[in-house]
Formats: structure tokens, sequence, C-alpha cells
């Protein structure tokens, strides 16, 4: 069962985008995508919304996100977050184990 969660910073001139730079640049990226339960961790850029920066999180369960939440890690995105004044919404989904039923497939072009 994979947890997905759906972070969308906002901020204002620019800032959610500097965010993102800095948490790649800095090496925190790396570092979140290398703890043990990461699936994903990949930042986004809405089109319509030029302040706001989608950050797409995935873990193998709430364990491997409860590890992640006491990791180091956590306090630089923090610390980040505040440089940058932004605010957050957030999104959770558990996987569906059942996977695409086959009437949807024939929407999907691989």
């Amino acid at each position: 069962m994979a947890i997905t969660v759906n972070i969308y910073y906002t901020g204002k001139n620019g800032n959610a985008v500097r965010f993102a730079e800095e948490m790649v640049s800095s090496g925190v990226v790396e570092n979140i995508r290398a703890e043990k339960g990461n699936i994903r961790y990949e930042y986004f850029f809405p089109m319509d919304d030029k302040e706001t920066v989608l950050l797409i999180d995935s873990w193998t369960n709430q364990q491997a996100i409860d590890h992640h939440h006491a990791s180091e890690m956590m306090g630089e995105i923090i610390r980040l977050r505040e440089k940058y004044g932004l605010t957050m919404k957030v999104e959770r989904y558990v996987s569906d184990q059942s996977g695409i039923p086959d009437k949807d497939k024939k929407f999907i072009k691989s």
C-alpha cells in the first residue's frame, strides 16, 4: 500500500520556485530520494499558477513517512519553507492495489 502526498507550496514573487531550486541544489532532494521507502519525490510547476510548486511525494508505507518526518532533512525542509515564506495545501492518497481496470486501459497510450 503506497502512500502519495501532493504538497502545493505557494509563495510570492517566485519564492516557491526558488524554494524547489534550493531543495535540489542543496542536495536535500537527493537525500530524501535515497531514504528507505521513498518511491518518488518530484516537483512540478502548474501552468496556470506561477506562484505554486507541486511536490509529488510517494512512500511505501506510513512507517517510511514517519521515519522521514523524524529525519534531519525534515528540519531543513521546514527551514527553507520558512525562509521563502511558503504556505501549503496537502492531499494524501493511498494506492489502489487492484491496479488500472481493463475498461480504463483503452484510454491510456503507452
